[in-house]
């Protein structure tokens, strides 16, 4: 049996599964549904139902932060949101200074709208521009073009203290000077974090069954270089493996994942990974909307319930952590899996072999060899 000295802190998920038009690039949780059509008020029941059961699993603990991800969650009324967020605070204490993200397209942007969603609590916005060239915004599948992509950021930089802009690199036909071009206007507009992420085929997509030609790994790692190279110009400190961030403005809620912290999740096919003092389990919500809303309004809307087995913590702990350029705490190592450093002494040793990490008394962190081949290091760590 584990035992945890201390729990760790607590984020909250909410998963709003709507998008206007499904990317061809995408293996979330969405569906295409017209912004008239949207159940809004049904789903918010649901989601409420779905917090009212799960309240004794987190019963006295502080919310640390809440993310809204989807799907395009700005599809939602900001009416919609202030009712999401106000019924949310009746049930959950919140950390005074909670960071509350909403996930925003540009194709959904109206001008006021973002500074209604501010009114309506939320303090972040993290907006999925994923290129600044019209082209390439085509073949991604995207609603909106580079004019409205500009125009959201730039609202979004007026009603919020703090934002991101989603980008994506390796695109289809992409070259080095496309890429340069792209990463240049995202700095002309001063976000202070930028998540920028390789495209992968995933599979179950469009991309999967018809895959567009995307730059050779070569071309793609000279690219992550100009990225790396040019957000440190513009004061941008990379903290993950694909996020940069200006002094202060790191997001705490991914930044609790990749920790391994705590998190509760609700809405359709959304997971939570949550401690107790003697185990970790994971839950993964009924996938499908309507399924999901008439579950969940029923007191039923956890599809899958398990226990992480003991010998899967240390895998799962390394998986999030060698993700982060600072790495770890031992101790945090110790606390949050229950196990002894012994559990992870021989693939330490030769990750520092390999010159994956380096470490020292009190903390492990990757080395710039070991970001650069994340998968290998991480999988020292299987069992």
């Amino acid at each position: 049996m584990l035992q945890l000295p201390a729990l760790p802190p607590l984020a909250l998920y909410i998963h709003l599964p709507w998008c206007l038009k499904k990317c061809p690039y995408c293996d979330f949780n969405s569906h295409e549904m017209p912004a008239s059509e949207l159940p809004e008020q049904r789903y918010l029941d649901a989601l409420m139902a779905d917090l009212e059961v799960a309240l004794p699993l987190v019963w006295g603990r502080q919310v640390h932060s809440i993310f809204i991800g989807g799907g395009t969650p700005s599809l939602f009324s900001p009416d919609g949101i202030a009712r999401l967020l106000s019924d949310v605070r009746a049930r959950l204490k919140l950390t005074a200074d909670c960071e509350i993200t909403l996930e925003a397209n540009p194709g959904t942007f109206e001008r006021d709208r973002f500074k209604a969603f501010r009114a309506a609590g939320v303090t972040r916005l993290s907006v999925g521009v994923q290129s600044f060239n019209d082209t390439h915004l085509r073949a991604l599948g995207r609603v909106h073009d580079s004019g409205q992509a500009i125009a959201a950021v730039q609202e979004a930089a007026q009603s919020f203290e703090t934002f991101n802009i989603d980008l994506m690199y390796a695109l289809p036909g992409q070259t080095i000077e496309q890429l340069q071009a792209d990463v240049a206007q995202a700095m002309a507009l001063a976000p202070p974090h930028l998540s920028i992420y390789h495209l992968t085929i995933e599979p179950n997509t469009y991309f999967a069954k018809f895959p567009p030609v995307i730059p050779h790994e070569d071309l793609a790692y000279t690219m992550l270089d100009r990225i790396t190279e040019m957000t440190a110009a513009a004061g941008m400190e990379r903290y993950e493996i694909s996020a940069y961030a200006k002094p202060g403005h790191r997001c705490w809620h991914n930044y609790n994942y990749w920790q391994f912290g705590d998190y509760l999740g609700i809405g359709a096919g959304a997971h939570s990974k949550l401690s107790f003092p003697h185990r970790v389990v994971r839950q993964v919500r009924y996938r499908e909307p309507r399924l999901y809303m008439d579950n969940a309004l029923a007191g039923r809307a956890i599809a899958q319930d398990e226990e992480v087995a003991r010998n899967e913590l240390a895998f799962e702990f390394m998986l999030n952590a060698l993700r982060l350029r600072d790495g770890f705490a031992l101790q945090d190592f110790i606390d949050r899996t229950g196990l002894p450093l012994s559990a992870i002494e021989q693939p330490l040793q030769e990750a520092v072999r390999k010159g994956l990490v380096e470490r020292d008394l009190a903390r492990v962190r990757p080395t710039l060899r070991g970001f650069d081949f994340l998968s290998d290091l991480q999988g020292l760590f299987l069992a």
